[in-house]
């Protein structure tokens, strides 16, 4: 079997098309899987994104950056490859990169997962030769509760520390994540929630794109008793901040698919651990390996090695890719 996709020193590389997945050093043509810092970086001399995650593409890259947005599901000829983009459901505009080529049809997950999200289009499963997927929690140990569970956690515990006065600053993923929360929070309040300068300028994007979200303040105002009571979404780099001291007392809590092992809470020095994830979990991971047929299987970052070690116990072919992608931003 021919490789299509291979690993080399500037990204994965598919020859028949002379273009990359999400490069991790400056390439002639890159086609882009999501905007996040690991995938998207800038450099390329053009990026071909999904049409849906072009506005955060060209807010993430300089006012030069050279970019084709593509619709989902419309396929583009490029070399000797038929190239197509199918949403990921890891954040808006997410997408899988579909190849084929002489017969064969490979498939780049980029970053996934299978559980709702009000915020982006759902993955759309694809049938293939061979899949390469991301295996950021690719161990048993991570599985996720229904969002709805989740979201239910957070927005009790901000009613339970405005029952105490003080402000509850919850720590998210500017890009994804942020809006994930907003969006499914719709589901108990209508309250505006207070939010850091770098997730505000992203939710403005995700609120242009048609994304229902609660409505939000830019949290700009350093006297702590204005945000007794109040939701704060922040970055997690905010935490180490001089900005963090405008709240007065609160509560801090971390959302991430991280949260599922206590002793990450503990590192992070969080109060609170709310485990909502933008990554396929590992029943989810099995499920995908499933739907897609793949006779072959390649993992990239995360918890690949494992993976691989279980997939081969189960009689299937399956084999790590190294990478520079990240777990998250």
């Amino acid at each position: 079997m021919q490789e299509l996709v291979v690993a080399t020193p500037r990204g994965l590389y598919c020859a028949a098309g002379d273009f990359y997945i999400d490069p991790w050093q400056p390439v002639d043509r890159a086609v882009i899987t999501h905007a996040h810092s690991d995938h998207l970086r800038a450099g390329n001399a053009v990026c071909i994104v999904a049409a849906e995650g072009e506005a955060i593409a060209r807010h993430r890259l300089p006012p030069d950056a050279s970019l084709q947005p593509l619709a989902y599901g419309r396929a583009l000829t490029i070399g000797d490859a038929r190239v197509s983009l199918h949403p990921a459901g890891h954040m808006l505009g997410s997408a899988q990169v579909r190849i084929e080529h002489a017969g064969e049809v490979w498939v780049v997950t980029g970053d996934y997962k299978r559980e709702r999200d009000p915020t982006c289009a759902a993955f759309e499963p694809l049938r293939c030769h061979v899949l390469v997927s991301e295996a950021t929690f690719a161990l048993p140990i991570y599985r996720w509760q229904p969002p709805q569970q989740v979201v239910r956690g957070i927005f009790d515990w901000w009613q339970r520390n405005r029952e105490r006065g003080i402000a509850s600053v919850l720590y998210a993923y500017a890009l994804g994540k942020a809006q994930r929360v907003l969006a499914e929070l719709t589901a108990f309040t209508d309250e505006p929630v207070f939010v850091h300068g770098a997730v505000g300028a992203i939710t403005d994007l995700y609120r242009a794109a048609g994304v229902r979200m609660l409505p939000t303040l830019p949290a700009t105002v350093s006297k702590p008793r204005e945000y007794a009571g109040q939701l704060v979404l922040a970055p997690p780099g905010a935490g180490g901040s001089p900005w963090i001291r405008r709240f007065g007392e609160h509560e801090r809590g971390f959302c991430s698919g991280w949260m599922r092992v206590r002793g990450d809470r503990r590192r992070r020095g969080h109060d609170r651990g709310f485990v909502l994830s933008d990554h396929a979990d590992w029943p989810s991971l099995l499920r995908t390996f499933d739907d897609c047929g793949a006779g072959r299987i390649l993992l990239t970052h995360g918890h690949s090695d494992s993976m691989v070690r279980y997939l081969r116990e189960q009689g299937r072919d399956a084999a790590a890719l190294v990478t520079a992608f990240g777990a998250e931003e």
